[in-house]
C-alpha cells in the first residue's frame, strides 16, 4: 500500500456525512424529481417512491457502505478489487469495472451541466436576463448549447466554461479527502440547503396578483402532490420511482463504496448510511419538490407548466427559471438566480467530486500513482469523454451517455453487487459486516429484504427494462407479434427510436414529424426548416437544421408526413453520432477491464515474491 493511500482518511464524521450526502444530492433532486412526480401520478408517486426507498434504496446503501468499509481494510478503494476481496472468482473484478465506468461516463456530462450553472450564475449577476421574454430566455439556452455561438463574446464559450469547471474539480480532488472533498462538502452542502430554503419559502409564499403572479405558490404544491391513484397500477410508474431512487441516492455507481473504504474498521456505517440517505430525501422531497413547481405554476399556470414538463427538468430549470426570477424585481432576480444556480452548482460539484474519487483510488492503489497524477488522469479522461457531449449535445450524445452510463450501468451493477453480497459473500457474513460497531440497530427484517426482496426486485426491473413491450403496455406481452418499446434496452440497441433517418450518411433528410411546412426560420446564426402541427388551440413546431447549400424539397403550406423528403444535401444523421458515442463507451469499459487485468497480474507477481 502506498503512503498516499495510507494517509488518506476523513477528518470527521460530519465531514464524511456531508460528503456522502453531497454525493447523493445532485441535479436529480431539483430538476428531475418534480418532473418525475408530476408525470407519474403526482402525490401518488410518493407511494412507489417510498416503497422503492425502503426495499431498494436502504438495502443498497447498507450493502455499499459495508462492502466499502470491508474493502478498505485490505487497502482497496475502487470496486474491482473491493468485490474481489468479497469473492475470489475472477468475474467479480470485471463486474467491479462498472463502478469505475459509470463514474467516468456520468462525470463526463455532469461536469458539462455544472458548467452551465457557472455560466448562468455569471449571467444572473451580470443582469443578462433582465427584460427577456420567456421565449428569449428559452432561446438563450439554445444559443448557449450551440458552441459556435457566444452569449458573452468569449469564443467557444460553452467549451471554456466546461474546461474551467473540470479544472476546478481536478484541483479539489488533488487536495485529497479531508483537504479537498471534505472542505468542499462542508462549504457546499450548508449553502445548498440555505439557498434551497430561501427559494422554497419564496416560491411557496407567492401571492396571486402580486408581481404578475396568476396563482398562489401553494397551487403549485397542490398540483404536484394531488394524487392520481390510477397510476399505481402502471408498471412504468414503479420503474420510474425505482429509477429516481437510484438516481438520487447515487447507488450502483461505486462512489459510496469508495467513500466508505476510507472509514476506520470500527466506525459505525449503519448510522452514517441512514444520516446521509435521509438528508438526501429531505432535500429532494421538501426542497426539490417545492422550488420549481411552486414558482413556475405561480407565474405561468398549470397548463403552461404541464407543457414545459414535457421538456424535462433541464428545460424547466434553464429555459424558464431565469425569466420567472425577473418577476421579483432586478435585485431579487439577481439574488434568486445566484441562489438557484448556486445550489445547482454545489449539488453538481459535490457529486462529480465523488465520481472522481473511485478513479483516483484505483490508480493510487493499483498503479501507485500520486494523488496529483491520479487527479490529472481523471481530468484528462473526463475531457476526452466529455467533449463529444459539449460539441454534439444536440446530436444525441448527451442522452446516450445518460442512458448507458447513468441508467443501464447503475441497474446492472446494483443487481450484480446485491447478488454477490447476499449469495456469494453470504448474508450471514454481510449482516455481521453491516452491524459491526454500529450505534444504530438495523431492523432484522432487512436481513430478509437484502437476501431475497432486493435482488429479486432488481432482476425484475432489469428484465423489464431489457424487453419491455411497446409503450410499456405489458398487456401486449406475447411471443408472437410482440413489439419492443423504443426505450427498452434492446429497442435502444436496435435504434427503434431513430425513425426514417436511420443511415449514417445520406443525400436526403426525411421528416421525423407530420404537419405543415411553415418555411425556414433563422435563429442563433443557423437556418431551420419548420414543420408545424395544430392540435386543438395549440400549434406545435418541429425544427430541423439546414445548410445554405441544401435544396429544400417541399413547398410552402404543403402537408408533410413522417418519412417525406425535406431537403437534399450532405446529411450526417444523428445515428452516426449515437453509434460513435456508444463505441467510445465500449472502448472505455474495455480499457479499464484491461487495466484491472494488468493490476491483477501485478498483484499475483508481488505475492510470489
Amino acid at each position: 500500500m502506498s503512503k498516499a493511500v495510507q494517509s488518506e482518511s476523513w477528518g470527521s464524521r460530519i465531514g464524511l456525512i456531508l460528503a456522502m450526502a453531497g454525493n447523493a444530492v445532485g441535479f436529480g433532486n431539483f430538476l428531475r424529481f418534480p418532473v418525475q412526480a408530476i408525470n407519474n401520478g403526482g402525490g401518488a408517486f410518493i407511494i412507489p417512491y417510498l416503497v422503492s426507498f425502503l426495499l431498494l434504496g436502504i438495502p443498497l446503501l447498507l450493502i455499499e457502505w459495508s462492502t466499502g468499509r470491508f474493502g478498505g481494510v485490505f487497502g482497496h478503494h475502487s470496486t474491482p478489487f473491493i468485490l474481489n476481496e468479497m469473492d475470489k472468482k475472477r468475474i467479480w473484478k470485471y463486474v467491479g469495472v462498472f463502478g469505475i465506468f459509470s463514474n467516468l461516463v456520468i462525470a463526463a456530462y455532469y461536469c458539462y451541466i455544472e458548467s452551465w450553472t457557472l455560466s448562468y450564475i455569471w449571467h444572473s449577476v451580470a443582469g443578462t436576463f433582465k427584460g427577456m421574454s420567456q421565449l428569449e430566455a428559452s432561446s438563450f439556452f439554445d444559443s448557449y448549447l450551440d458552441v459556435s455561438h457566444s452569449t458573452t463574446g468569449i469564443p467557444y464559450e460553452a467549451v471554456v466554461f466546461y474546461i474551467l469547471c473540470l479544472a476546478l474539480n481536478v484541483w479539489i480532488l488533488s487536495r485529497g479527502l479531508s483537504g479537498g472533498i471534505e472542505k468542499a462538502a462542508k462549504i457546499g452542502m450548508p449553502l445548498l440547503i440555505v439557498f434551497g430554503i430561501f427559494l422554497a419559502v419564496k416560491g411557496a409564499t407567492i401571492k396571486a396578483g402580486v408581481n404578475n403572479a396568476i396563482n398562489d405558490g401553494v397551487v403549485g404544491l397542490s398540483y404536484l402532490w394531488t394524487p392520481n391513484y390510477a397510476s399505481l397500477t402502471d408498471p412504468k410508474v414503479w420503474f420510474a420511482a425505482a429509477g429516481q431512487i437510484f438516481f438520487t441516492l447515487s447507488v450502483g455507481m461505486g462512489t459510496i463504496q469508495c467513500y466508505a473504504s476510507y472509514v476506520k474498521k470500527d466506525e459505525d456505517i449503519a448510522l452514517n448510511a441512514m444520516s446521509a440517505g435521509f438528508m438526501n430525501e429531505f432535500v429532494e422531497i421538501v426542497l426539490g419538490g417545492t422550488i420549481i413547481t411552486s414558482i413556475a405554476i405561480g407565474y405561468l399556470g398549470i397548463d403552461k407548466v404541464s407543457e414545459l414538463v414535457k421538456m424535462g427538468g433541464l428545460g424547466l430549470g434553464f429555459r424558464t427559471m431565469p425569466f420567472l426570477f425577473q418577476q421579483w424585481g432586478s435585485i431579487m432576480a439577481i439574488l434568486a438566480g445566484l441562489a438557484f444556480f448556486g445550489l445547482l452548482f454545489f449539488a453538481g460539484i459535490t457529486s462529480s467530486l465523488a465520481m472522481g474519487t473511485p478513479i483516483m483510488g484505483f490508480f493510487e492503489d493499483e498503479y501507485r500513482w500520486s494523488r496529483q497524477k491520479a487527479a490529472s488522469a481523471f481530468g484528462i479522461l473526463i475531457l476526452i469523454l466529455g467533449l463529444p457531449t459539449v460539441l454534439f449535445f444536440q446530436k444525441g450524445v448527451f442522452d446516450e451517455y445518460d442512458y448507458w452510463g447513468g441508467t443501464v450501468s447503475l441497474f446492472t451493477f446494483a443487481m450484480l453487487e446485491t447478488i454477490l453480497f447476499s449469495w456469494f459473500f453470504g448474508i450471514k457474513k454481510g449482516w455481521r459486516e453491516i452491524n459491526h460497531a454500529g450505534d444504530l440497530k438495523i431492523p432484522s427484517i432487512y436481513r430478509f429484504i437484502i437476501k431475497y426482496i432486493t435482488p429479486i426486485l432488481l432482476i425484475i426491473i432489469f428484465l423489464g427494462a431489457f424487453i419491455s413491450p411497446k409503450d410499456n403496455d405489458w398487456s401486449k406481452l406475447s411471443f408472437s407479434g410482440w413489439e419492443l418499446d423504443k426505450e427498452s434496452i434492446i429497442g435502444k440497441i436496435t435504434h427503434k427510436e431513430t425513425g426514417p433517418n436511420n443511415s449514417y450518411f445520406s443525400n436526403t433528410f426525411y421528416s421525423e414529424s407530420e404537419g405543415t411546412y411553415a418555411g425556414i426560420t433563422h435563429k442563433n446564426g443557423n437556418d431551420y426548416i419548420v414543420i408545424s402541427k395544430k392540435e386543438g388551440s395549440k400549434t406545435n413546431e418541429k425544427s430541423y437544421p439546414i445548410n445554405k447549400k441544401d435544396k429544400v424539397l417541399v413547398v410552402a403550406d404543403s402537408t408533410v408526413q413522417v418519412g417525406d423528403p425535406l431537403y437534399r444535401g450532405c446529411v450526417i444523421n444523428n445515428v452516426f453520432y449515437i453509434d460513435m458515442s456508444r463505441l467510445l463507451l465500449i472502448l472505455t469499459f474495455l480499457t479499464f477491464s484491461i487495466l484491472v487485468y494488468i493490476a491483477s497480474k501485478k498483484h499475483k507477481k508481488s505475492l510470489k515474491k
